[in-house]
């Protein structure tokens, strides 16, 4: 039986896109036939989770963890990041026996594995779900063009040339490998998907719930997730006071929290509109399904930036799996999920009053509504559900490993 060590910068129990999606891979390869686990850097106590054990389990999945303490000033301690992270793959790879490596970005993962891979002989499939640099720039950590995003940019890189295969979750990131030269035949594509499991059955209103919140009819747009710049909540608030001028019922309700949260909080207040803008700040995962039951348009109006252009988020596809309407900007990765007016609906990125345009004529057509629900249903089930895009690795794997016992009997 096929054994893949998935190599991660986190994982479950904490929660995040990111783990959300390396959960989704690992539950469905073992629905599969494949046995599957996980191993985490020091990077993982970063994130808010500090490991106790060598091998712990979380929903049911396994995930060894790198209990090395490292310390020092940036790039020195990234380094030792890696060489720690690449001594715990040796001693996994030696105990647990894997048949694959499939490293996930960013590219510190990579470069530990790329180190275990040369080391033990095993094939490395390397995964990138966002450019890191892009990233860092994204969430406001980084420059484009400083130093740092110029060697974060040649370390990936690195990886990308060293690896036997490249994972991509978008057309976006392909085509910008294509660029730098990377063979066309080495890349795979698998999109970011929706665990029908966890998102499949749209949850009922509960209006006892939406009383307590004082939302009883109300028109209600919603945001879940992590409030960064990119995420473009500043311009949906901005827009908000235009759409009010033609729906007076309408209310934005923002769940989830992050760096913007205060900024955004004092926007609200300078614009007067604090009665029609509730921020829940962050909710537990198993609380999140009731709060998509009260939203009648999911909105995500993220600014356009190479990090938005160049990759597909996951919360648009839940939402759609959710049986909620969708509204997005029109940059790159939400292009790549929705196809406006048929899916959802677009709107130009950065421009408040095209998105109360937008968002109200939404509002007007209600009836539409239903329509868009399904066939936005029957994209995620066809072209975006786990269970099926786990299968665009399979071929990958098999050839890697022949080759790699073909390379061994010679």
């Amino acid at each position: 039986m096929t054994r893949i060590l998935h190599i991660l910068d986190h994982s479950l129990p904490l929660h995040s896109g990111y783990c959300f999606r390396t959960r989704a891979i690992m539950k469905a390869q073992i629905a599969a036939g494949l046995t599957v686990a996980g191993i985490t850097g020091v990077r993982q106590n970063q994130h808010g989770y500090i490991a106790k054990q060598p091998l712990e389990e979380a929903d049911g999945l396994q995930f060894f963890r790198t209990l090395a303490q490292v310390h020092g000033p940036s790039p020195v301690r990234e380094w030792r990041e890696v060489a720690a992270l690449a001594e715990r793959i040796d001693q996994v790879i030696r105990d647990w026996q894997p048949d694959i490596l499939h490293a996930h970005s960013p590219a510190l993962n990579g470069l530990a594995a790329l180190r275990a891979a040369e080391k033990s002989g095993l094939p490395l499939v390397y995964e990138i779900r966002a450019f890191w640099e892009d990233a860092a720039v994204g969430n406001g950590t980084g420059k484009e063009n400083s130093p740092r995003y110029w060697l974060t940019r040649q370390l990936e890189n690195h990886v990308i040339n060293g690896a036997d295969a490249v994972a991509v979750i978008c057309n976006g990131l392909r085509t910008d490998l294509v660029g730098r030269g990377v063979k066309p035949e080495k890349i795979t594509i698998s999109p970011n998907g929706v665990d029908l499991e966890l998102f499949g059955k749209p949850p009922a209103r509960d209006e006892k719930f939406l009383a307590e919140l004082g939302l009883t009819g109300k028109a209600i747009l919603g945001f879940i997730g992590s409030f960064y710049d990119y995420e473009g909540l500043d311009d949906l608030i901005a827009a908000l006071p235009m759409l009010q001028r033609v729906h007076r019922d309408v209310h934005l309700l923002l769940v989830g929290g992050g760096p913007m949260e205060d900024p955004l909080k004092v926007q609200v207040d300078r614009l007067g509109i604090g009665s029609a803008v509730t921020f829940t700040g962050r909710v537990e995962h198993a609380e999140v399904e009731r709060f998509y039951g009260l939203m009648d348009i999911m909105v995500y109006p993220r600014k356009a930036m190479r990090l938005t252009d160049l990759v597909t988020p996951l919360k648009p596809l839940e939402a759609m799996a959710q049986g909620r309407v969708v509204a997005a900007s029109d940059v790159g990765g939400h292009r790549e999920l929705i196809e406006d007016g048929v899916t959802g609906t677009l709107f130009p990125a950065g421009d408040p009053e095209k998105i109360a345009k937008k968002l109200a004529s939404l509002l007007d057509n209600s009836e539409s509504w239903p329509q868009t629900i399904e066939m936005a249903r029957k994209f995620v089930e066809a072209d975006r559900n786990w269970s099926s895009n786990i299968l665009r690795y399979t071929p990958v794997y098999q050839r890697l490993i022949a080759r790699k016992s073909y390379v061994r009997a010679a």
